[in-house]
Formats: structure tokens, C-alpha cells, sequence
């Protein structure tokens, strides 16, 4: 997953012609640590599909602020810069993949 924080996040994700997934997280999240491999599966399956992305939410309040992350692992789904979907908490990697492709296509 391509890191990205309160100074990339235009650029890489709101700037980005093609659709992208943000998890939002926190080093000491265990469901965050136990969803990362979920996450970073889809990524090498549709890899040059969509893009990828992590935001470290204390290290990036602003943006865990303005996306409303109280809840972690959060997960917001960009298209053509606006925010199409969100969920947040933990789910199995076949009803992840099933809101991605719902979500991006």
C-alpha cells in the first residue's frame, strides 16, 4: 500500500485518475494489524485496477479528522477524487473484494 498523509493526500488520492481505497489505521489496532494482509491481497489481485492506499491516523489527524475515523481500520473509496463509500471494522477478504468491485464498477 502506497503511504500517504495530510501532505500527499491531494495529489495521490484526490488527484488520481483512478479509483482508490484508503485504509485509514493505527499502529496499535490489532484489527487494524489482522486487516492489512486482507487488504494488501487485494492489492497485488488488482493491481493497475486500483490504487492503493494507508493513512496512519496519528500521524495524519487532519485527514482522520475530516473522514471521520473514529472508528479503525477505517476504509474510504475514492473515484475521480470524491468519496464514493466508506465502511469501517473488520470483514473476510471475500466481502471485501465483493464491495470493492461493487463499489468500482
Amino acid at each position: 500500500m502506497f503511504h500517504v498523509n495530510d501532505h500527499t493526500f491531494k495529489t495521490e488520492v484526490l488527484e488520481n485518475p483512478e479509483p482508490v481505497l484508503v485504509m485509514f489505521y493505527a499502529n496499535w489496532c490489532n484489527k487494524c494489524a489482522m486487516m492489512k494482509p486482507v487488504v494488501e491481497e487485494l492489492e497485488t489481485r488488482y493491481d493497475g485496477i486500483y490504487k492503493f492506499c494507508s493513512v496512519d491516523i496519528e500521524e495524519s489527524q487532519v485527514l482522520a479528522s475530516e473522514y471521520d475515523t473514529d472508528i479503525v481500520p477505517a476504509f474510504a473509496f475514492f473515484n475521480g477524487g470524491i468519496q464514493t463509500a466508506e465502511f469501517s471494522g473488520m470483514v473476510s477478504e471475500d466481502i471485501f473484494e465483493a464491495r470493492l468491485k461493487e463499489v468500482f464498477h
